[in-house]
């Protein structure tokens, strides 16, 4: 196979892979992950069960990749969305927004990571803990950036990462209820207030005032 056919092999069976877990995403969330079977899975991305095994090894493996692609997600989007940002607070207020669009386009996902990780085995679960650490790094980091400036009260950055991070997940974990009051939007800009009106000190709170809307 010349390394054109290899590249476009590879690309279909990316794409062939991003249905599935996409797929299996959804109804893991809206079944439970051990209702769901990998037949129904199949049927919903128009493919025989058979198929699913060339891309996964089990139904283990699905939850995985589901998990995986939403801290894939906020690994990649973050650190776009602060680049090219170097006011602290700006840089705080871009990953919290992007950190909560994320959780409001994948709710399924998101509630999968509370429900159904234990299922994983323990290896596994490390494994995404160890993701999941390192994604709410991204968020810690403005906030230690922001301490260093001045602009935010000495905290403890990476407890409160975890708070922003709850915070998001509370439009996931309560939409029933959130959806009916607000946009995403309304919820952002909310909690980004509630935050920093916590964590600013009044140089920066000063700093948030004078910048532009």
């Amino acid at each position: 196979m010349g390394g054109d056919q290899r590249a476009a092999a590879d690309r279909l069976t990316a794409e062939r892979r991003s249905q599935i877990t996409e797929a299996a995403g959804e109804l893991f969330g809206r079944r439970g992950y051990h209702a769901a079977t990998i037949r129904d899975i199949a049927l919903r991305v128009g493919v025989s069960p058979g198929l699913i095994y060339n891309y996964v090894q089990d139904k283990e493996e699905l939850l995985l990749l589901v998990l995986d692609s939403l801290l894939d997600a906020y690994a990649s989007r973050i650190p776009a969305a602060l680049a090219g940002l170097r006011d602290p607070i700006a840089r705080f207020a871009a990953a919290l927004d992007t950190y909560c669009r994320i959780v409001a386009e994948r709710p399924e996902a998101t509630l999968l990571a509370y429900q159904e990780s234990r299922s994983l085995r323990r290896p596994l679960r490390e494994h995404i803990k160890r993701r999941e650490i390192e994604t709410n790094a991204l968020i810690a980091a403005c906030i230690r950036d922001g301490i260093a400036q001045g602009l935010f009260r000495p905290v403890d950055a990476e407890l409160t990462a975890y708070r922003v991070v709850m915070m998001a997940h509370g439009w996931a974990l309560k939409t029933w209820r959130l959806a009916g009051r607000m946009t995403i939007d309304d919820y952002i800009a909310d909690s980004l207030d509630m935050l920093l009106g916590a964590l600013l000190t009044p140089l920066g709170a000063r700093r948030r005032a004078e910048a532009p809307p």
